[in-house]
């Protein structure tokens, strides 16, 4: 168990803010299958953008289990802290920010990654969204801009002294982006830097990774993204294994089946049926990569454009799989 702020976490398996991933949907069922802690979509530091369609459905936590942790990106500090107080009327309790994403989108407005080139900067950011609001406040980093400049170690000390409750790394830089080996020297050196929460983060699917990195950096939690991808349970079978040293059993077809109709049913409700319809493909996609002909399916399946017509798919998918068992 650690601490952010006045919040206990008492699973050491993180879901990872991911833009289109995350969504409410996604959050509350990885909540549900062991994550002790969910971040949101990043939600831009511009809240002259916030009336867009988008952006209501990230600024949406209504009925979330708390701690609610929203993350916001930018690059100027004023913007950011107002983002900051904003989200917290809006129902947040604890503010990421984000400087670790390292889409080129975001790192050209000087934001995401971008950030750690300058120090000064990153500073000043803290500093003020710290001060603008009572909730804590956490950060995202990745190991440095480049693997010639990996500056983790001065980020996480500049963090700690603003006043930062706890801190994730990538164990990639920003020009690394999600290609090539983590590495996690980096990240065993910032725990030996700082003493806030410590969050790894990179290339982490499977239970004995997940220990592995634990063991091997000496962080507080492992945070998970892509892995969490179509196997959300990977959170339970993570703090299984973490707790006990056992190995959960892979999700049997009937399980499969509720959690996916489950999560079908959640995106339709939460977006409507226009929007869930089409949201739904690429998680459906992720759930059935090593189902048999899943992909043959998943053709099928995206050409499908009402709700009623995706749950009765899955269903009869399912039905021929159980029998072909």
């Amino acid at each position: 168990m650690f601490h952010i702020g006045p919040y206990s976490i008492d699973s050491q398996v993180i879901l990872a803010p991911m833009a289109g991933v995350t969504d409410q949907p996604f959050r509350n069922l990885c909540r549900q299958l062991g994550a002790g802690l969910v971040v949101s979509e990043m939600v831009t530091a511009d809240s002259r953008l916030w009336n867009t369609r988008k952006s209501s459905y990230r600024l949406n936590h209504q009925g979330e289990a708390e701690p609610r942790s929203v993350q916001i990106a930018g690059g100027d500090p004023q913007m950011l802290a107002e983002a900051a107080r904003m989200n917290a009327e809006r129902g947040a309790q604890i503010i990421d920010i984000n400087m670790g994403c390292p889409a080129k989108k975001v790192c050209n407005k000087a934001a995401g990654s971008a950030l750690l080139k300058d120090e000064a900067l990153v500073s000043e950011i803290l500093c003020s969204v710290v001060a603008a609001v009572e909730l804590p406040v956490t950060l995202k980093i990745r190991t440095g801009w480049d693997t010639m400049h990996r500056n983790g170690v001065t980020i996480a000390r500049i963090a700690e002294d603003a006043g930062i409750k706890a801190l994730a790394v990538h164990g990639r830089t920003r020009s690394c982006g999600y290609k090539g080996e983590v590495e996690y020297d980096t990240i065993a050196r910032i725990r030996g830097a700082i003493d806030i929460p410590l969050f790894a983060n990179g290339d982490i699917t499977t239970p004995q990774k997940a220990r592995e990195v634990l063991d091997y950096t000496g962080a507080d939690a492992v945070m998970i993204g892509r892995g969490a991808q179509g196997r959300p349970w990977v959170f339970r079978e993570i703090d299984h294994y973490l707790c006990t040293g056992d190995l959960l059993p892979e999700p049997e077809l009937a399980q499969l089946r509720t959690v996916l109709q489950g999560h079908l049913h959640a995106l339709h409700v939460f977006y409507g049926e226009y929007m869930g319809v089409r949201i739904a493909r690429k998680h459906v996609g992720w759930y059935l990569q090593t189902t048999p002909d899943g992909t043959a399916f998943r053709k099928l399946f995206n050409q499908i454009e009402t709700a009623v017509e995706q749950v009765d798919a899955i269903d009869r998918y399912f039905d021929q799989l159980v029998e072909a068992a």
